[in-house]
């Protein structure tokens, strides 16, 4: 399993999914715990019924469907799938409006889901998404970029509460795909994921959507920063002191 996960992380996100798949059928005693802690890029179906696209993931999924945020439904239909308590689903309803207001601040467009289902501990769990296509082909097409991706996971498990405070320990993921293609800037690939986790005891006055709303706002500043440094930050670091190839250079011998 140790081995699984480093593979994993070291694999182009893109090829997450095929080497998931391959690595189940080697694992499937261990199929619960590869699918619950390996993330996979995101995908969209749009929901018909309100003409609103949702993402797909293991949180809205039952079998071989998954449940719409919007209408509540799930796609393709199943009889018998989970759905969230009245009083959660009201929340979820509400957390979809609002984080649709921050991915359009924030990202500029793209596409956001939020699912939530109660847990073992009397509190609850939030999952909020966020899937943004900068390729040639999206409507979010930047510079050269060719092809790209960000995907954003954030996990929020809330407690219980005690004395109007509640326990939040968010985990938060970002998968990142970069290529450009193109003469004047040449054929470039940058990708890889980061994750980071957070906890906090915070009061619960002004609700649990202001909280958990703080939390994500505060998480992926963190991640963007991380990002600039590691990823784009090394980068320019490489580039900047490459040398031109051997065969490149004209060397000629001294004048004697």
């Amino acid at each position: 399993m140790e081995g699984a996960m480093d593979l994993l992380r070291r694999i182009h996100p893109k090829h997450t999914e095929t080497a998931l798949s391959a690595l189940l059928s080697l694992l499937p005693d261990r199929s619960s715990d590869l699918l619950s802690q390996v993330d996979q890029p995101l995908q969209v179906l749009c929901d018909m019924e309100c003409g609103k696209e949702f993402i797909l993931c293991e949180y809205n999924r039952d079998a071989d469907s998954h449940r719409s945020p919007w209408s509540n439904k799930y796609h393709p239909p199943l009889e018998d799938g989970w759905y969230p308590s009245t009083e959660l689903r009201k929340l979820e309803i509400e957390a979809n409006d609002v984080f649709t207001v921050y991915r359009d601040q924030y990202y500029e467009g793209g596409s956001s889901s939020v699912y939530m289902w109660e847990d073992d501990n009397e509190g609850f769990v939030a999952c909020f998404l966020i899937k943004k296509d900068g390729s040639k082909s999206g409507h979010g097409r930047r510079g050269y970029l060719q092809e790209g991706a960000w995907d954003a996971i954030h996990v929020i498990e809330v407690g219980a509460e005690e004395e109007q405070t509640a326990h939040y320990c968010l985990t938060s993921t970002v998968m990142l795909s970069l290529t450009t293609s193109d003469e004047s800037s040449g054929t470039f690939n940058l990708s890889g994921s980061i994750r980071r986790q957070m906890s906090m005891d915070l009061s619960v006055a002004e609700g649990h959507l202001c909280n958990m709303g703080r939390m994500i706002e505060e998480m992926e500043s963190k991640l963007r920063n991380s990002l600039d440094q590691v990823y784009f930050g090394k980068t320019k670091e490489m580039v900047c002191t490459l040398r031109p190839p051997p065969e490149g250079l004209q060397l000629r011998l001294p004048d004697i």
